[in-house]
């Protein structure tokens, strides 16, 4: 019988910052489709706790738009992180409901808010991406909620407040976590495993 085969399993953080809920079921999703691929990914909400990046090979960050910015908690751990955030592979998930509005003006809002954001904080980011989020009319206050239909009605979305409306594309979300979690192995493999990620016989 011969040598056991020794291979690094990537380690890699997913953390997101949350108003609803929503975006904690796509940083779930995400790590999901990470483990599939045979990494170890920890999901920590921003506001929870208080993650090293040093302690994983990768790193995914999801936070979701309201009034024009992301949550604080979010902000201010990627500004304390960015260096060693920009020393390993990193993906941003953006989640915003605009980016169904096929309008150039919106669209270019919503790069626009990410462009401050990651500005700001000093970060680069492997790779980017915008999901589209959800309205979650039943966990809304009654001003949000008529704020949100409002703001629905122009938009010609959906206005019934009796219920929810999930909009993500969660074929696309998987794909875009594939593509990153074969980028972050690459690069875990070229580094020093010993370090980045742990090794399992």
């Amino acid at each position: 019988m011969g040598p056991a085969l020794t291979t690094v399993m990537t380690r890699i953080l997913v953390l997101y910052g949350t108003t609803h809920g929503h975006t904690a079921k796509i940083a779930r999703a995400v790590a999901e489709t990470l483990r599939g691929q045979g990494a170890s990914a920890d999901v920590i909400e921003a506001n929870a706790e208080w993650p090293e990046p040093e302690d994983y090979a990768a790193v995914v960050v999801a936070a979701s738009v309201h009034e024009g910015s992301y949550q604080r908690p979010v902000r201010r751990w990627v500004r304390a992180n960015a260096d060693a955030l920009n020393a390993r592979p990193t993906a941003f998930v953006s989640v915003c409901l605009g980016v169904l509005q096929h309008n150039p003006q919106v669209q270019h809002e919503l790069a626009a808010i990410v462009a401050r954001f990651l500005t700001a904080a000093g970060w680069r980011p492997t790779v980017t991406t915008t999901v589209a989020g959800a309205l979650l009319y039943t966990r809304y206050n009654p001003f949000v909620r008529w704020v949100m239909k409002r703001i629905v009605r122009k938009a010609g979305g959906d206005t019934d407040t009796s219920r929810d409306y999930e909009y993500t594309d969660w074929a696309g979300l998987r794909t875009f976590a594939e593509d990153f979690g074969r980028r972050a192995a690459r690069e875990a493999s070229r580094g020093d495993a010993s370090s980045s990620g742990t090794r399992v016989a």
